[in-house]
């Protein structure tokens, strides 16, 4: 009897109908095949192997393969998808600030805080102690109600260890699942995405030190209304966290980096306004130094976004972050009005790259399904650097009595993150060229 394969097909006898076709006319092409070395289902077309699921010997790892397939496909953009950036970004005030506006908008504002303490209710306590307050904030976001408690002058005690219980929830309820969520949305346009997402804290840091109203005013329903995940909830296994990611070497340094950034990172936005005044500038000009570099972080996270797609978030990671470190060993020299306004512009741009591409490289390192988690114990990670570096930088102020050495000690930090993020892209591609 002679058969003829026809390919998307099964073998066919000649002389034969469909119904006389029994499973071992099909075994025995298929068993041919794989003498061969060839898989079964290779001459078959894609669309021919999932329609006919049920027929396949291996059905269950094909109906795995076009569900994975169909999750691969990201939106990115259309209405809805940069309707989820924009809710939980800045939404117009009328309707309320939005989460990253009003979480980490806090958090880069402190610096004004920072300096009011020091001159008033806290006038009695070391620079690295009152940094605690703000280091804390650095780590966990705080919640409206923690600034309320700050505002009415009670002790410091108080601020330190009543406040990051409601900011903890903070952190962990309101600014963790938003990146996630952005990543499902977009791939090829991922790093424009979160930098519009991350614009929503230059513009609070910008507008909550000049609008103290705005303190009681921010509310964050309307943000979440517009939040929408669009792939379904999946059981990952290993609960809360996923210790097997840090087998993952690139992902460990990645965390290792970020640790060590955090640690000199925020004290040039920590201390600028105090520097500013220590030097004889006056006070309200000092005033808008933090102002004036949350502005200008503007810049550099929107636009960090759209060169990221194109080379990838290491590969813009590294300049501008090697910009932020130079800019914090010159910091202390620049003593006039002019120079510090330079320094905070390009410091400002510089350091909104790195806060604003922070998880995008997360999302390049293992499957999409556990991106959630993986942001997740990465800022969980670098809370450890978040908490330790302003109080560091405090306690180096209030030994030496300069803040040259805060510079030397900061910059130094973030120079060294510059050369864990080179080890990351070598480790991952093995050179020190391609996008990544």
């Amino acid at each position: 009897m002679t058969t003829s394969l026809v390919p998307s097909s099964r073998p066919i006898s000649l002389g034969t109908t469909g119904d006389d076709i029994d499973g071992k006319t099909i075994a025995e092409s298929d068993t041919g095949k794989r003498e061969s070395g060839l898989d079964p289902d290779q001459e078959k077309p894609e669309h021919h192997r999932l329609a006919n699921i049920d027929a396949a010997p291996d059905r269950e790892e094909l109906k795995k393969e076009g569900i994975a397939q169909g999750e691969d496909e990201f939106p990115d953009g259309g209405l809805r998808a940069w309707l989820v950036v924009l809710g939980v970004n800045h939404f117009p005030f009328q309707s309320g600030a939005c989460v990253t506006f009003g979480t980490f908008g806090f958090v880069n504002a402190w610096g004004v805080f920072q300096a009011y303490y020091q001159e008033t209710v806290l006038s009695d306590t070391s620079p690295s102690t009152v940094a605690w307050i703000g280091s804390v904030q650095y780590a966990l976001v705080f919640l409206p109600v923690s600034i309320i408690r700050t505002r009415l002058r009670s002790p410091y005690y108080e601020d330190e260890f009543l406040g990051p219980f409601d900011w903890k929830l903070a952190s962990g309820f309101l600014f963790g699942p938003t990146i996630a969520v952005v990543s499902h949305w977009f791939r090829a346009r991922r790093g424009l995405a979160l930098g519009i997402l991350a614009s929503g804290s230059s513009i609070g840091g910008t507008v909550i030190p000049i609008a103290h109203w705005i303190h009681f005013a921010i509310r964050f329903d309307r943000g979440h209304s517009y939040l929408a995940s669009r792939l379904p909830p999946k059981k990952v296994s290993g609960g809360l966290l996923n210790l097997k990611a840090f087998l993952h070497i690139p992902y460990s340094i990645y965390v290792l980096a970020s640790v060590v950034s955090f640690l000199g990172l925020y004290t040039v936005l920590t201390y600028l306004e105090v520097y500013a005044t220590e030097i004889g500038l006056p006070e309200d000009f000092a005033f808008y130094m933090i102002p004036i570099a949350n502005a200008a972080s503007l810049f550099g996270r929107v636009g960090s976004g759209v060169v990221s797609d194109r080379i990838g978030p290491i590969n813009t990671l590294i300049p501008s972050t090697l910009v932020a470190g130079v800019c914090t060993y010159a910091w202390p020299f620049a003593r006039n009005k002019g120079s510090l306004i330079v320094l905070a512009c390009i410091y400002g741009a510089a350091c909104g790259v790195f806060v604003g591409m922070l998880a995008t490289p997360v999302a390049k390192m293992g499957s999409m399904d556990d991106v959630g988690r993986r942001t997740g114990m990465l800022m969980s990670v670098i809370a450890a650097g978040a908490v330790a570096g302003p109080p560091i930088s405090g306690a180096i102020r209030d030994k030496t009595g300069s803040f040259i050495q805060v510079g030397y000690y900061a910059g130094s930090m973030i120079i060294l993150c510059v050369l864990l993020l080179i080890c990351v892209k070598f480790v991952a591609l093995g050179t020190l060229r391609g996008k990544f």
